[in-house]
């Protein structure tokens, strides 16, 4: 697999993000969803990774800057054909990498409370993330949990 520097103009990720929204409009409530639709993603302070085998997309992952010491795991997502093969987890170890070598000493992400949302959140413990209060400009939201870690 290799993670690469992401532009957001190819039609496979571009896709893939798509998809990502769709499935969250089904999931949760419009006033719970918080991920980036492609324009937000393209804002100077977030930068986007994907992950391929060949020419095959397999995931994407975003690393926001809140400020010059923390930032935010954005846009996590595995192709629906790549999945529980490590794609995440990969694309996971790349950002907190970076994140590192950016000097921020933590890291956070909001991701949904809902049963869907369990394999994501086992992935983030498994790294050591733990749940957080609302940071950023999040609010409390039944349909969210919040979880960080110190670098």
């Amino acid at each position: 697999m290799k993670i690469v520097l992401d532009d957001l103009t190819n039609p496979k990720v571009i896709e893939l993000i798509e998809g990502h929204l769709r499935e969250m409009a089904n999931i949760s409530p419009p006033e719970s969803i918080h991920a980036l639709d492609i324009n937000r993603l393209r804002k100077p302070e977030i930068t986007c990774w994907s992950a391929w085998e060949q020419d095959e997309l397999v995931g994407c992952g975003a690393l926001k800057e809140i400020d010059r010491g923390h930032g935010e795991i954005k846009s996590m997502r595995t192709s629906s054909l790549h999945l529980r093969k490590g794609v995440a987890k990969r694309i996971l170890e790349h950002i907190i990498v970076e994140a590192r070598q950016r000097g921020y000493k933590r890291l956070s992400l909001e991701t949904g409370s809902m049963d869907a949302f369990e394999p994501a959140r086992r992935l983030y413990r498994s790294f050591g993330f733990l749940y957080c209060d609302p940071f950023a400009d999040y609010e409390e939201d039944p349909n969210s949990v919040f979880m960080t870690m110190e670098l």
